[in-house]
């Protein structure tokens, strides 16, 4: 096998594990109706330190808006976000365990569907798949540099 199949292959294990260990998240999802003014919260259990993640989905988005805070264990902002997309997704560092929360307002005029899915993203135990694939990407790049660098293009002859 060469060098730059056995990059490729690294850098392909290494994806598949962390699309594995991010699907395998504790996160809780929520769907509701949301009138103006009013607000949802859902709240998810965070140990340790590392990195949430928030997704807030709109299906059948005309331009509205809402209005997101995260929330620490003690109810002290930690992100908050003015979202006026179909999706976003965002992320923000929490430092000690406990049960945080998300706070969605709809802030426009009329009645949202929305869809609400708050999690930790597991970030610490990504780290060995992220090295896969740093030590893949490598790989390739320095054995592509070595055969382009010896690589000889024959010029034709000018005085045709």
């Amino acid at each position: 096998m060469s060098l730059f199949k056995l990059g490729l292959v690294l850098t392909i294990i290494g994806i598949v594990w962390i699309s594995f260990v991010f699907a395998e998240t504790e996160k809780t999802q929520g769907t509701i109706l949301l009138k103006q003014s009013n607000s949802f919260e859902l709240k998810s259990e965070f140990t340790g330190i590392d990195i949430g993640f928030y997704r807030v989905y709109m299906p059948e988005f005309a331009g509205e808006e809402v209005f997101v805070q995260i929330l620490d264990t003690k109810d002290n902002v930690i992100r908050e976000e003015l979202i006026q997309k179909k999706m976003s997704v965002g992320y923000f560092d929490f430092y000690e365990d406990g049960t945080h929360t998300i706070k969605v307002t709809n802030i426009s005029k009329n009645q949202i569907n929305l869809q609400v899915e708050f999690g930790n993203t597991e970030s610490q135990e990504m780290t060995p798949a992220g090295i896969l694939i740093l030590a893949g990407a490598v790989t390739m790049i320095v054995i592509s540099y070595l055969k382009i660098k010896n690589y000889k293009i024959e010029q034709p002859d000018e005085n045709i």
